[in-house]
């Protein structure tokens, strides 16, 4: 498994379009990126125990 993992999603403040880069060294991650669009911070929920099934949550700060 590649441990770095490129990922689209949307803002789920703005809207906009970001392309994540999920570093899948450690099974589960919960951390903060901030929008490159909006510059809210988002909170990223990333799963990669299962490399083929990878699971990315999006959350608004105040969620």
């Amino acid at each position: 498994m590649d441990l770095l993992e490129e990922r689209n999603d949307n803002c789920p403040y703005c809207g906009e379009p970001i392309l994540l880069i999920l570093d899948c060294s450690e099974p589960e991650q919960q951390y903060i990126e901030d929008c490159e669009a909006c510059c809210q911070p988002i909170n990223v929920l990333l799963n990669c125990s299962d490399p083929e099934n990878i699971s990315v949550i999006l959350k608004r700060d105040d969620e």
